[in-house]
């Protein structure tokens, strides 16, 4: 098991959050993939789209619906600040996740977390658990909680 992954379990566990970690064999980077590899609607994966502040350069994580977009005016409203793409090696240096594996479980205390209530709306989503072909399932509101996720309108 990966450093990542490791990472992410024992976020988990940390929380109090019971989840088991799939390692699919094949990508689930993007939403599609992840969504045929589950065996689910692209709806219920969670992208983790991180995004860096402007001005602060500090790091933001969205979670977000696979079906949806992240409406940037209303993520930036939220946070105070312009939001651009986060570099792929300045989350990497700062999260410990690689594009495509980034989790909404195990991010560091100064990046701080967005959840978009439609996710609410469902009875399980899946989420990247640390490397680009591992996601684990858990109640929308659990995961919230546990990753402490403010409840937010984003998409």
């Amino acid at each position: 098991m990966s450093k990542s992954i490791r990472r992410v379990q024992a976020a988990a566990e940390a929380a109090g959050l019971e989840i088991e970690i799939k390692r699919m064999g094949e990508s689930t980077r993007t939403a599609e993939e992840a969504a045929a590899q589950c065996g689910c609607s692209v709806a219920q994966i969670v992208k983790s789209l991180i995004f860096r502040g402007e001005e602060s350069g500090k790091l933001y994580l969205f979670l977000v619906s696979g079906s949806r977009q992240l409406a940037l005016d209303k993520a930036s409203a939220l946070v105070g600040e312009a939001l651009k793409r986060a570099d792929p090696r300045h989350i990497r240096e700062v999260t410990g996740f690689a594009i495509g594996g980034v989790s909404p479980l195990g991010q560091p205390d100064d990046v701080l977390r967005f959840g978009d209530e439609s996710l609410l709306g469902y009875d399980v989503v899946w989420a990247a658990a640390g490397a680009h072909d591992a996601v684990f399932s858990a109640m929308p509101g659990a995961l919230f909680d546990a990753a402490s996720v403010k409840r937010a309108d984003i998409a």
